[in-house]
C-alpha cells in the first residue's frame, strides 16, 4: 500500500531525512517512534507530499508521489491524515467540516456528502454535536470529528501524525479508542505517536527513527520484547519510555 524507497529530505543545508525505506502492507498498522527530532514527522508527511523530497520515491497503491505526471490532490484525497492539532475550519459547523472536502474534492453530491459524514460522526460517537463548532468542543472531541472528517473521504490508507499529544490526559484514551477500532476493522494505518500502550496493543511492527534514519523496523513483539536485541539507541529510548 505504501511503498518508501531510499527517501531523503533537507530542509536548506540540513539532512532530516537520510535514505528512509520502508513498506507497509494493506491492513498493515505501523507505529513510528522515536526521540522528538528524529524526523518522524517528515516522514509520516511525505508520503502524502505534505512534504516534498528530493531523493528516492513514494508510491501509495502504486502511484509514485515524485511523478510529475501524478494528480497530488486526487492522491492526498485518498490518504487520510490527522495532524496534531486537528486543523478544523473554526468557523464551520462540525457537519460542514466533514462535508465540504466530500463536495468540493470528490465532486459528492450534498445529500451524499451528508450521509457519509453523519455515518462517520456516529462512528467516533459524536453524532449530538453535529451542529456544535470546533470551539465548542474539548480536545478529544475535536481529533475525532478530524478523524471522521478524513473517514468520510473513503480513504484506502491513514497517516496519524502525533494525534494525542496536543489533548489532556484524560482525552487521550477517546481518540485512541477510535484508532484500535480501525486498527482491529483493518485500515492500513501509518501512526507517529508517543503512546507506548497503543503500540504495544495493535501495531504489526514498529519503526523508531533517530536523526532522520529508519534504525529499526521490526515486528511489534521483537521491539517490546527482545529489547537486547535492538540497536543501542533503541535500548536507550525503550529503557526510559518503559521504565515508568
Amino acid at each position: 500500500m505504501i511503498d518508501i524507497r531510499n527517501v531523503s529530505k533537507w530542509y536548506g543545508s540540513f539532512q532530516v531525512l537520510t535514505d528512509c525505506s520502508t513498506t507497509i502492507r494493506k491492513g498493515e498498522v505501523v507505529v513510528v517512534c522515536g526521540p522528538s527530532g528524529s524526523g518522524k514527522s517528515t516522514l509520516i508527511k511525505t508520503v502524502n507530499a505534505l512534504e516534498p523530497i528530493q531523493q528516492g520515491d513514494i508510491t501509495v497503491d502504486g502511484i509514485s508521489i515524485a511523478d510529475p505526471k501524478t494528480d497530488l490532490p486526487r492522491l492526498r484525497s485518498r490518504v487520510g491524515m490527522v495532524f496534531q492539532h486537528f486543523e478544523l475550519f473554526p468557523h464551520l459547523s462540525v457537519t460542514d467540516n466533514l462535508t465540504l472536502a466530500q463536495i468540493k474534492v470528490l465532486g459528492r453530491a450534498k445529500d451524499e456528502a451528508l450521509a457519509r459524514g453523519m455515518k462517520m460522526l456516529e462512528r467516533v460517537g459524536l453524532m449530538a454535536h453535529k451542529d456544535k463548532y470546533p470551539g465548542q468542543l474539548s480536545g478529544g472531541q475535536q481529533q475525532r470529528v478530524a478523524i471522521a472528517r478524513a473517514l468520510s473521504m473513503d480513504p484506502i490508507v491513514m497517516l496519524f501524525d502525533e494525534p494525542t499529544s496536543a489533548l489532556d490526559p484524560e482525552m487521550v484514551g477517546e481518540v485512541l479508542d477510535v484508532m484500535v477500532q480501525l486498527a482491529n476493522e483493518g485500515m492500513t494505518m501509518m501512526v507517529v505517536t508517543h503512546e507506548m500502550g497503543f503500540a504495544k496493543k495493535v501495531s504489526h511492527r514498529v519503526i523508531f527513527m533517530d536523526h532522520g534514519r529508519i534504525v529499526e523496523d521490526c515486528p511489534r513483539d521483537a521491539f517490546f520484547g527482545h529489547t537486547e536485541q535492538r540497536s543501542p539507541r533503541a535500548q536507550e529510548f525503550l529503557s526510559k519510555i518503559l521504565a515508568h
